[in-house]
């Protein structure tokens, strides 16, 4: 099998149901115990080529090889997201197309990437945690606003909405109204093993710190860009990609 699980038609319903009645959904111990292993495995050795530090890979070409890649391209993964897609939203996405990534937040440049609140640019999110800390209190928890607002019909207004809520004023004054407990979001205290949907485009999101001392590694898959093609969109992901690049870099010259 290269992809991650098998997903059948009455627990895909199930899912669907619960990004809409909650805001997320979990499928638990969906993936079989090598299949874990084999994820932590790459993630230690990409970790050991950054030093320890934040790292994170946008798209298939940097995951090429690994089963991450593999599922992303998996003509029957697709056909999981799309079916999932469609019972929740009763539409079937504009895109079949599957953006993986895979972020690593650890060593003490992973703070900076903290309570970066944002939605996705696809609406469909499946997180696959890999590494999450078991002890202490800053364990890189999984802070969700879920299904803040609808699908935008403009892309243009989309962007809009995102630069007021991404911009780093706005998301230090949420982090600072969430520890003194006048924002009250969903924290989700992850497990590897399960995996966890939620609608990314809909829901305002973030990680919470992680303590240097521990490895925070999680696997997102985004599917069903409602701007599919559009101009803006591209120069989203590009814009996104290039500051992952910059982060990595940053994190191996603080490392050095």
């Amino acid at each position: 099998m290269s992809h991650l699980f098998n997903l059948d038609e009455n627990t895909s319903n199930r899912l669907a149901a619960d990004m809409n009645e909650q805001g997320y959904a979990v499928l638990e111990n969906a993936l079989a115990p090598y299949v874990l292993e084999e994820l932590r495995a790459y993630v230690d050795d990409q970790a050991a080529r950054h030093n320890q530090q934040y790292f994170a890979y946008h798209g298939n070409a940097p995951l090429e090889g690994s089963r991450l890649a593999a599922t992303a391209m998996s003509s029957e993964f697709r056909q999981h997201l799309a079916r999932l897609h469609e019972q929740g939203q009763g539409h079937a996405a504009p895109s079949d197309q599957v953006f993986p990534v895979l972020r690593c937040v650890q060593g003490h440049s992973g703070l900076k990437e903290s309570n970066a609140f944002h939605f996705d640019a696809t609406l469909l999110t499946m997180l696959v945690p890999i590494f999450i800390p078991d002890q202490g209190k800053d364990r890189g928890d999984l802070v969700l606003f879920p299904n803040l607002r609808k699908v935008r019909r403009s892309v243009l207004f989309n962007a809009a909405e995102k630069v007021v809520y991404q911009n780093p004023l706005c998301r230090r004054l949420m982090g600072w109204c969430i520890e003194r407990g006048w924002l009250k979001p969903l924290l989700l205290r992850m497990k590897p093993g399960n995996v966890y949907f939620f609608w990314g485009y809909r829901s305002l999101h973030a990680n919470q710190p992680c303590d240097p001392a521990h490895r925070r590694a999680t696997a997102l898959f985004h599917y069903g860009d409602p701007h599919a093609g559009s101009l803006t969109t591209r120069m989203i992901l590009r814009l996104n990609q290039h500051r992952a690049r910059r982060a990595v870099a940053r994190s191996k010259s603080q490392a050095s």
